[in-house]
């Protein structure tokens, strides 16, 4: 592997604490740690096409780069909000040109935000990842499944990233210290950027720089608390994002939603946008309260979550704000039911202290002579025949094991119907045992 030159001191700090080599990387070892799936990617020598997906400031390109330099390859980058087919055009050109070199050398394509090219432009790679003439690599922030070419996405392996721990970003501070980039920092005041910077180690990296300038000009010898939120201001203010101020917050929000406050859920909701919490993370809040607290009483809510979060992705801050707002008030005038939540718990506790029960040889599947031969699937009745499209008396559970009731629906919202609907098939059920 060719020696990777050093940064230059003057060089931006996020650039100056890139990792060198794979053994530098902070965070994602469940893809990256001894005998995990890109770490063999790595060691086996032979570079393959993949999608990174994952949150800002995790890693993605460094692992693009770090590729590059493991294979000995040409790194070539295209951004995809500022790209277009003529770039793609100019890559293909410089890989050929690569290949045909003394040094027949490899090409690692790197694509940023590869969810922003259309149809046709994501096409436009294909050739040439079949062919071999670059290896591809996607970053995308967006689910791959949704935004990213069936064809291209077949032919490219998807690692997910997570956000940094709050161990792996105070690594991140450390270094930045190790190199005497920044200043001593106090250690609420590292608590406090630890928090701010929700996992992202380039939010946390520009702040740092941001602080050493400040505290550099004022000749200050550590950086403090205080002095931190005094320089941040509106970025940091009202409470510790990683505290329990925080917690309080959110619980809050999620009790007033439960409670049915509108009122009192928008103004928590505001709170903490106007405390600096990454509206990402509200987002999946809401996601987790439609599905806990509203779940069957009302399907639409955790549709209008999903929705509100998309939007929020495409139109960022503040716009997609107002569609969070939205989900926000519809979750607290919702029926309310935390029935399927219940359920699916009680289920949980239920395999975990049972045995391995048989399949029933009814239920099982039968697609070739032989399992037909042994009975596989001999007896079952094809609901949709029935009258009713329901086959009464059917049993769907192992032998032996009694009805264990893990959902009960409420009396509230649809799940009324369902409850209504449930206690006809048990009847049915009932009159032909």
């Amino acid at each position: 592997m060719k020696p990777v030159p050093a940064p230059s001191p003057h060089a931006p700090l996020a650039e100056r604490l890139r990792p060198r080599k794979l053994a530098e990387v902070i965070g994602q070892q469940h893809m990256l740690g001894e005998g995990m799936a890109l770490r063999l990617a790595f060691e086996s020598g032979q570079p393959h096409s993949c999608i990174l997906w994952g949150p800002p400031g995790v890693g993605k390109t460094t692992i693009a780069r770090l590729m590059a330099d493991a294979f000995d390859a040409q790194f070539l980058t295209i951004s995809a909000v500022l790209g277009g087919v003529k770039d793609i055009r100019e890559a293909v050109e410089r890989a050929e040109a690569a290949r045909r070199g003394l040094t027949a050398q490899r090409t690692i394509l790197f694509v940023d935000e590869v969810h922003r090219f259309n149809k046709s432009q994501q096409d436009a790679f294909l050739p040439h990842v079949e062919s071999g003439l670059f290896t591809f690599i996607g970053a995308t922030t967006e689910n791959p499944s949704f935004e990213v070419n069936s064809a291209l996405l077949s032919r490219a392996a998807v690692y997910v990233l997570q956000p940094l721990s709050e161990d792996d970003l105070r690594q991140i501070v450390h270094r930045a210290q190790g190199i005497d980039a920044v200043p001593v920092i106090e250690a609420a005041a590292t608590d406090r950027l630890i928090a701010y910077a929700d996992g992202d180690a380039r939010r946390l990296l520009n702040t740092l720089e941001t602080l050493a300038v400040a505290a550099g000009s004022e000749k200050l010898a550590e950086i403090t608390d205080a002095w931190l939120l005094k320089v941040l201001g509106e970025r940091m203010r009202r409470y510790d994002k990683g505290g329990e101020q925080f917690y309080d917050t959110i619980s809050a929000l999620h009790k007033s939603v439960r409670g049915s406050d509108p009122d009192a859920a928008l103004y928590w909701f505001v709170r903490m946008l106007d405390g600096g919490a990454d509206p990402r993370y509200m987002a999946r809040r809401l996601i987790r309260m439609a599905s806990e607290d509203i779940g069957l009483a009302d399907p639409r809510a955790l549709r209008l979550a999903l929705d509100a979060a998309e939007v929020y992705e495409r139109l960022g801050s503040p716009e997609g704000e107002l569609a969070l707002a939205e989900c926000v008030i519809y979750l607290a005038v919702a029926p309310k039911s935390n029935a399927v939540y219940k359920a699916f718990n009680e289920a949980k506790a239920w395999v975990k202290k049972d045995g391995t029960r048989p399949v029933p040889m009814h239920l099982r599947n039968a697609p070739t002579k032989l399992m037909k031969a042994l009975d596989h699937g001999k007896g079952y009745r094809y609901a949709h025949d029935e009258e009713g499209g329901f086959a009464a008396g059917e049993r769907y559970l192992p032998e032996g094991m009694a009805e264990p009731d893990f959902y009960r629906p409420v009396d509230r919202g649809l799940e009324a119907r369902i409850a209504d609907k449930l206690r006809e098939l048990k009847i049915r059920n009932d009159q032909k045992n």
